[in-house]
């Protein structure tokens, strides 16, 4: 079968080798030295000044939401647009954390939200306070245009870059247009740490909050300056410090071995992301080939680091094209979650009807199969194959 993911992680054999030696070596596997690491490795390659590594790519989401409602840059009852093509961890920690959550629908040939379907959100729903994007399959819209106008709207842009790593536009990685960004290292992401998410900004007051939300809404992994701060503003003795809570906060640390993963699988960064955009460029154009299916847009992209590849149905005849895959062992997935307002959760806690013709119709009418950096010739191949049809 060409599955979407084929490894845990890449060089899965050398990695696994190198992770038995340092678990049998390493006293403590809670979170420390490795897991700082890898913030630190990670902030550089992305370029932003801070990152808070956590145990999942939806627990960034957790924090990050939690974090700006801590320092009261969003507040209960706040809408927030939000992609309706996007995770299902996108959408729930608005609904807890008391936010309402305010869908927009995306364009077919990028899958994202655009400057155009934004602004008809401006004018139904001025009162939007965030707006969480989500950068969809290693692509994006019009990404800078949107950063412009949520600047002269006052309004918060944070990006979901968990399916988008390494990705360039306007000369600049996704993950770096918003106040802050989250990314996931689950088995089947970009960079693998088997479980494990990051949420990265230049915002140091943001900063410190996050890494406090990770832990209990305590200041232990915070700069010795920021906690001599903190603990004066709120007037702690040092023998009290260590178990004084100071905002609403989670566990969702990681541990060692997710740190050492990461770092081990930095290393392979740029052959990750390369290798998939010398895929989508072959897939893509197999897409341009046939008048059944509508092509990606990139033009405006200077990097498409490919999460997997759309295959969006124009006539409605889904079903030939799944078939065709199936009867060559290609595992194929639906788009997503599909149109977020249509599933169970939604309908139960928001309830909110609105109108969104291109998810819709990709919910019925797409789905994606495999891109991945260790795809060989002969599945490359196949894959063309299908989509020549």
């Amino acid at each position: 079968m060409i599955k979407l993911q084929k490894s845990t992680f890449l060089n899965e054999k050398e990695t696994k080798n190198k992770l038995c030696e340092f678990i049998m070596q390493t006293k403590i596997l809670s979170m420390g030295e490795e897991c700082a690491k890898f913030e630190t490795s990670f902030s550089k390659k992305q370029t932003r000044k801070y990152s808070t590594f956590v145990n999942s790519g939806s627990s960034a989401n957790l924090i990050l939401i939690q974090a700006l409602l801590n320092l009261g840059r969003i507040n209960k009852g706040d809408f927030v647009g939000v992609s309706a093509l996007t995770w299902s961890t996108n959408i729930m920690p608005l609904i807890q954390l008391g936010l309402v959550p305010y869908l927009i629908d995306c364009e077919l040939d990028t899958l994202n939200v655009s400057p155009k379907s934004l602004e008809r959100v401006f004018l139904d729903e001025p009162k939007i306070k965030l707006l969480f994007l989500t950068n969809v399959l290693g692509l994006s819209d019009d990404i800078t245009s949107i950063e412009k106008m949520t600047k002269e709207r006052g309004i918060i842009l944070i990006e979901d870059n968990c399916e988008s790593l390494g990705s360039i536009s306007n000369g600049r990685l996704l993950g770096n247009f918003g106040l802050a960004s989250t990314f996931s290292f689950f088995v089947g992401h970009h960079l693998s740490t088997i479980e494990g998410g990051m949420c990265s900004t230049d915002d140091l007051e943001l900063s410190e909050q996050l890494t406090m939300c990770r832990s209990h809404g305590w200041d232990r992994s915070l700069s010795a300056e920021a906690q001599d701060k903190i603990r004066k503003k709120n007037n702690i003795a040092e023998f009290y410090s260590p178990y004084t809570f100071y905002d609403l906060g989670y566990n969702l640390r990681p541990n060692e071995i997710n740190g050492f993963i990461g770092n081990t699988q930095l290393s392979f960064w740029d052959k990750i992301v390369d290798q998939r955009y010398q895929n989508f460029k072959i897939l893509n154009k197999a897409l341009n080939s046939n008048l059944d299916l509508i092509e990606i847009r990139h033009n405006h992209m200077d990097k498409v680091s490919s999460f997997a590849t759309p295959v969006i149905v124009k006539n409605g005849d889904i079903s030939k094209y799944l078939d065709r895959f199936k009867k060559y062992n290609v595992e194929c997935r639906p788009m997503i979650a599909g149109n977020m307002m249509d599933q169970p959760f939604y309908k139960k806690y928001v309830g909110l009807t609105q109108n969104l013709p291109n998810v819709e119709f990709l919910q019925d009418n797409s789905f994606y199969v495999a891109n991945n950096p260790e795809l060989t010739q002969n599945e490359l191949d196949i894959l063309l194959n299908c989509l020549e049809f």
